[in-house]
């Protein structure tokens, strides 16, 4: 066997056995933590932040839905432009609460810190956003 194949051959199972142990310890951290975390049943503070963040960024994503539709008509009472400046703006709200209830979260879901809740203010918060911002930007050019 030529010594070219041989370094080759034990580079790569040097490097395959650090990338293994590399990902298995935080892994087996990860698994110890989150048997050691407790499931928390009922309100918490953080659970009652991230609804009311995710309750916000769906009403926005309604407001946004609808003054979009509003700025498409070129016949009507509204432009959308108060819809469209009202979505865009508690969307970025709500995107900003969701994603600070996610960075401070000290464990996962179920663990009363209101990660299902952030992650869903967090996305409905960004759909809100985009939708004000086209409503906008497709009223300015109706109007």
């Amino acid at each position: 066997m030529p010594i070219r194949h041989l370094i080759t051959t034990a580079t790569a199972k040097a490097t395959a056995t650090a990338a293994v142990l590399a990902l298995a310890a935080p892994a087996a951290a990860h698994a110890s933590a989150q048997s050691a975390a407790e499931t928390v049943y009922g309100p918490t503070f953080d659970r009652i932040w991230a609804s009311a963040a995710a309750l916000l960024a769906l009403a926005a994503v309604v407001i946004g839905r609808l003054a979009l539709r509003s700025s498409a008509r070129r016949t009507g009472s509204g432009d959308g432009r108060r819809g469209a400046a009202t979505a865009l703006t508690v969307g970025l709200i709500a995107l900003v609460n969701g994603g600070l209830v996610l960075v401070t979260a000290d464990g996962g879901p179920g663990t009363g810190n209101g990660v299902v809740a952030g992650a869903a203010a967090l996305v409905l918060g960004l759909i809100a956003a985009t939708l004000g911002g086209l409503a906008r930007a497709r009223s300015r050019r109706n109007g």
